[in-house]
């Protein structure tokens, strides 16, 4: 069983709230604009992490990350960018790739509206994570966790912190 943690748009905010749940996972995936790399540098003195780089982020963290990260977590085909959509309205720089080879989960960031959805067309689980960081819009900050054991996508939580 793996424990996941999924954040997105830290915008360079990071805290003792957020790294209090970074501890309790086995890993930490991050779907982009993440701001100042001491916010990955945290989480990567912790745990493992995974990440990609997002519309803010600077070349140095488009060194560091990519725009898509496809890995499987188990047994669980997961693709992860910043820029992506949901089911019914994927980017277009992603929507045939995504049709020809659904991953299992499809992560994506940059709205800041927190979401999860299934697409029956494509049988695959959507998730945003909405935004842990406090530049944007949203009235309350957001980030998931769930537990991917084999095949099997579980328990999954929202955490919220007020803005």
């Amino acid at each position: 069983m793996t424990r996941i943690l999924l954040l997105s748009d830290t915008h360079s905010f990071m805290d003792s709230k957020i790294l209090k749940y970074v501890k309790q996972a086995d890993e930490v995936w991050h779907a982009g604009d993440i701001g100042d790399l001491k916010v990955t540098d945290a989480i990567q003195k912790l745990k493992p992490l995974k990440a990609v780089y997002g519309n803010i982020d600077n070349a140095q963290a488009r060194t560091e990350f990519p725009l898509d990260q496809r890995f499987l977590c188990e047994e669980v085909d997961v693709w992860i960018t910043h820029i992506g959509g949901y089911p019914g309205r994927y980017d277009r720089r992603i929507r045939d790739e995504i049709r020809a080879n659904p991953p299992k989960i499809f992560i994506s960031g940059h709205s800041h509206i927190l979401k999860v959805m299934n697409d029956p067309k494509l049988d695959l689980l959507h998730m945003n994570p909405g935004a842990v960081g406090k530049h944007g819009f949203q009235k309350v900050r957001t980030m998931l966790r769930f537990q991917i054991h084999g095949s099997t996508i579980s328990n999954l939580e929202v955490i919220e912190f007020p803005r």
